[in-house]
């Protein structure tokens, strides 16, 4: 049995690869560039249009308790949206923290009587 790709490699056909995703931004502007013009992608947006809108918002202050609410509200949704550590996940982050930490400490404190010790030779 042999595989698909294998088999359109062959032929020269790579629509495969042309259709996977890369995550890349150029990549999906190029995909988007072919879409028809009322779709409202990325390609057909108008960019001067869009600085003006950003600047007339940045010019418009409101009431600051608004402001604040809102910013409080989308801090939420975002706080919803975050995929949280369980207990064993938690410990063991705690567990591996506290050792670098335990380490380090120990690492500077070992280059400073190295250092106290040598200063002692040198000038003592």
């Amino acid at each position: 049995m042999t595989d698909e790709r294998d088999t359109r490699a062959e032929d020269g056909d790579d629509t495969a690869a042309a259709t996977r995703p890369s995550g890349k931004r150029t990549a999906r502007r190029a995909r988007t560039s072919d879409a028809p013009a009322d779709t409202g992608s990325v390609a057909t947006l108008d960019r001067p249009s869009l600085r003006k809108d950003k600047a007339a918002g940045k010019a418009k202050t409101g009431n600051p308790f608004k402001r604040l609410l809102k910013f409080l509200r989308e801090v939420i949704a975002e706080l919803r949206k975050v995929i949280w550590p369980n207990r064993k996940q938690m410990v063991t982050y705690t567990a591996v923290v506290l050792v670098f930490v335990v380490f380090m400490v120990a690492f500077i404190a070992g280059i400073d009587i190295a250092f106290v010790k040598g200063v002692d030779w040198l000038f003592g």
